[in-house]
Order: C-alpha cells, then structure tokens, then sequence
C-alpha cells in the first residue's frame, strides 16, 4: 500500500481537494519519513513541523485550495523565508531571519503549498559542501549546490523542492540522487528573495518525483492560477550532443547515453549527431570568469567583514578568481557568451531537443559535489534543461540523463521528456 509521502504533487492536490484525505495527513506522513530517513541522510537544514500542520490545517479547512493545496515542499536555504531561518549555508547568517519570502516560496504557498522547512545548500551556493548525504550510499555525495532540495525529493521525504542554478546545482544533484528535476529559461522565474551568486546566470530550478509534478510546478511559479494543461508526449527530433568533454564521461555512462540514442531511434524518433561548433569548448572558461567575477561583487560585504568566516574552500576558489578579474576580462567573458547564445538558436532549426549527460556517472565518494562542467554550457548559454532519472549505474547508483531546448520552449522540454521518459521506460 502507497503511503501518502509516497504520492505525486498532482496526486495530493487532487486528493486534498476532493476530500480523499486530508493534507494534515500527508503532513504528517512526510514528518514521520523524514524522522525514519534524515538521521543519515542530513537534507534538512530547518524542519518546521509546528507550522507545516498548522498551514495543512488551513488547507484542510479551505483556506488554501490552490493547484498544490497540501503539496508539502523544501526550500533551499539561500531563499528567504519570513517564517523560519535562512542561513545561505554560512555561519556568518546563522539565525537569520528575513522579513519577507522569496517570491518563489510566496507562490506556491498562495496556491496551498505546505513549507515543511529548509533545506541544506552548500556555503552562499557555492562548492564549499554542506552536511547532506547521497539518500542511496551515506559515503557519496548528493550533489551540489541544492544537495538537501535533491536529497529530500530523491529519499521521498517530500514531493517537491526548490535550488537553484548557477552551474550544474540542480541538474547534477538531481542525477546523483535520482529525481526529476528541471531548470528553466533564463529569467522566466522570478529570483527576488534568492541570495544571488550570478545575476547573469542564477535560475530558480525545481525538483519532483514526475514531469507532471514538474510542469505543475513550474506553472505555479510563473504566477499561473488556472489549471495547467499538462504535458502531452511530443515525438521529438533529438540532437545527441556529445560535446567536447565526452571523453570526460564515464564509459559506463557513455554506453547508457549511446543505448539510450539509439533505443530512441527505433522509437521513432528522428535522431542525429549534433556537434557545437569548435569555439563552444571555450565556454567552460567564460562561465568561470562571468560567474567568479558576479559573485565577487555580490558578496563585497561578507568579504570585507566577514572573510575569516568564509571557508578556505570559497576563498582559494571563486573569491580569489573573482578579486583577479577584471572588468574588462569580465566583458570579453560575457560578449563571447552572448554571441554563443545567438550562435546557439542555429541548432534548434534542425532538432527540438539535445540529448546529453547530465554528470559524469554516478555520486562519487566523499563529500566533493562532482564535476559541474557538464551543466556550465547550457547555463552559460541560458537554455532550459531537464533531468530523467534514467538509469542505474555499475554501483546500483541512479545515472541521470538531460534534455535542453531552445530559450522559451520550456512547455515542448517536458512534452519531449514525457515521450523519452515512456520510451526508455
């Protein structure tokens, strides 16, 4: 028998609405798994228990009766929240206590969502780890920077969380621990109340047990009301893009992606290789420059006040190639990012989507979150990305694949997912 903290978002909204059972019950059901499970597993940053049943409470007497009416959630810690703590993952903000919450916290809660509390994020978003464990092997990693958010979707303690991307933050940990997990055009969701790293690259990402669970939330956030129309399987004409860190992938996963290409041919679809163009190897570079530089900026404050608090980690890393930076270098990054990104939209002309890796291969050991480069391109170059937690790897450890497609097309994104994700079973 599926217990309630087992269900879909779709399936709680629609449960709760119709009085199959209450939200207090699924509330509760989330609480007594996270009990079980989070002792290894360390997702949670703050639990509110007290208030997620009282808002299921409020839900239950109709105050709240939105598309995610009872739909518990996590929140990464660097999204303000006015009612509980929001640290960013730094002893600097330890108990600190926002005024307002982030604009997408604020939504899915105006649309019944239950906040059940925070979950861990690396130090401001960075690669400095947090305390969270891989749900599926406690001597891996989940995943950064939204390690908790990916953490808690994938050990089934929530239906839906909320990271972040400024690299591979939620794509990669979405991989490592087995969710579905989409990050969407750039600036098509609001990034108000996020602690920002890049404003030229940050994205709100979103993780879910579904592409249902996925649009729906998705259509939350873009302040929609009415109800979504869901995602239909598109036929797609895939793109499978090795790129030039293919030899960087893990032969196990390399297999996997080529058997998956061609299982998907056989389907029906029409597949072709799809190679970017030769200057596109540089990208790597320009995301370290834009992204080292922005975030310099953004954190001018902890920097001059606070920087013996700040690990060694972010200090020999991101701070001392943003403080080394240069305006000028900074603009040659970004100018050579824009042109890429208008480069780019030629490939959309003769697929909907590519189809590439998500990470490496499976969590590796220890508590070093992975290698983000597989996620620096298409942040870089502001295409929306989705997760499908695809495949087990040679340890049994759950192997993501990703789609991209073009800017705006978030909507075919997840039809294509749907039709992949039914093929390859």
């Amino acid at each position: 028998m599926m217990r309630l903290h087992d269900l879909t978002a779709r399936d709680i909204a629609h449960g709760v609405t119709q009085g199959n059972f209450r939200a207090e019950d699924v509330v509760r059901d989330c609480l007594d798994h996270i009990a079980a499970r989070d002792g290894k597993v360390l997702a949670w940053e703050y639990l509110d228990a007290d208030g997620a049943i009282a808002a299921a409470r409020r839900a239950d007497a109709g105050e709240h009766r939105g598309l995610l009416a009872g739909v518990p959630f996590g929140i990464k810690d660097i999204f303000d929240t006015a009612d509980m703590p929001t640290g960013y993952g730094s002893p600097i903000f330890a108990g600190h206590r926002p005024a307002s919450d982030a604009a997408t916290v604020a939504l899915p809660r105006r649309a019944g969502a239950v906040a059940l509390g925070k979950t861990v994020t690396t130090e401001f978003a960075n690669v400095h780890p947090g305390k969270t464990h891989n749900p599926f092997d406690p001597t891996r990693t989940p995943g950064g920077s939204s390690s908790g958010s990916a953490a808690a979707v994938g050990a089934r303690m929530v239906p839906l969380a909320l990271g972040t991307q400024t690299t591979a933050s939620t794509i990669r940990p979405a991989s490592f621990c087995g969710t579905h997990a989409l990050v969407g055009s750039f600036a098509d969701i609001s990034c108000s109340g996020i602690r920002q790293a890049s404003w030229s690259l940050d994205r709100p990402g979103l993780f879910a047990r579904s592409i249902d669970d996925l649009a729906l939330f998705r259509h939350v956030l873009l302040g929609e009301r009415d109800t979504p129309a869901w995602p239909e399987p598109l036929l797609p004409r895939i793109g499978f893009c090795r790129t030039h860190l293919w030899n960087d992938v893990e032969p196990s996963t390399q297999a996997m992606l080529e058997a998956a290409a061609a299982c998907l041919g056989r389907a029906g679809a029409a597949v072709t290789d799809i190679s970017l163009p030769d200057h596109f190897a540089e990208i790597p570079d320009a995301h370290r420059w834009i992204s080292s530089y922005e975030f310099t900026r953004n954190f001018t404050y902890e920097v001059e006040h606070h920087w013996k608090r700040i690990s060694s980690t972010l200090r020999q890393g991101r701070l001392r190639d943003g403080l080394g930076c240069s305006y000028q270098q900074y603009r040659r990054a970004w100018d050579y990012a824009a042109r890429c990104r208008a480069q780019v939209l030629a490939v959309f002309d003769e697929v909907d989507v590519l189809l590439t890796v998500s990470a490496a291969g499976e969590a590796p050991a220890g508590t070093a979150t992975g290698n983000p480069a597989f996620g620096a391109i298409w942040t870089a170059l502001h295409l929306p990305s989705l997760n499908l937690p695809a495949f087990t790897g040679p340890s049994g450890l759950p192997v993501g694949l990703q789609l991209v497609a073009a800017p705006h097309r978030d909507r075919e994104l997840l039809g294509c997912g749907l039709w992949v994700e039914q093929r390859l079973g």
